[in-house]
């Protein structure tokens, strides 16, 4: 059976939770008999090789095993290589760049966009858009004024609920070289 490679990209994970270190993240994947497996920061990101298969059923069981083995609750989005590396060569942040004051960002939905994102959902958040091949909404974010982004996170918990997670443009980045 031929294998693929995938990104799990997991919601809710924290460097100081008690069972969420790398290590035991990775040890439940290799516990369902991915291959490869290999993690990314320590922000829930992990790349492993799998059977080709359809990507509902490899969330489900990654949340299931997550729960079982972690007490994990969060949700799980995977994507195929194809689909993270094809963000990447569409380049959706052409002249924009990621800095301490300005994130570029990539929020993952489980499933297709529900209804177009408002073009400026707050003040410091800009909307460029939405690739609809990795299902990602991509905003560009003033950081400098801390917790200025309520709106925009609320507008996309309250069009998608727990169904997302967001990544920054370097992470994806980081996601796409690991799984070469």
């Amino acid at each position: 059976m031929a294998t693929e490679s995938y990104a799990a990209l997991l919601r809710g994970i924290f460097p100081s939770g008690r069972n969420m270190s790398n290590a035991h993240l990775r040890g439940v994947f290799e516990s369902l008999g991915f291959e490869k497996v290999a993690s990314i920061l320590a922000s829930g990101n992990i790349v492993f090789r799998a059977p080709a298969t359809d990507v509902a059923e490899l969330e489900a069981s990654i949340e299931v095993a997550l729960q079982g083995q972690l007490g994990i609750k969060g949700g799980t989005i995977v994507r195929t290589q194809a689909e993270v590396q094809g963000l990447l060569d569409r380049d959706p942040f052409a002249g924009y760049t990621h800095g301490p004051g300005t994130y570029l960002t990539a929020t993952f939905l489980k499933t297709p966009l529900i209804e177009a994102p408002p073009e400026h959902p707050d003040p410091l958040t800009r909307v460029l858009g939405y690739d609809p091949d990795a299902r990602a909404v991509l905003a560009v974010t003033d950081n400098t004024v801390p917790g200025t982004t309520g709106n925009w996170m609320a507008w996309l918990t309250a069009t998608h609920g727990e169904g997302i997670t967001t990544r920054t443009w370097l992470t994806v980045q980081k996601i796409v070289a690991k799984m070469r």
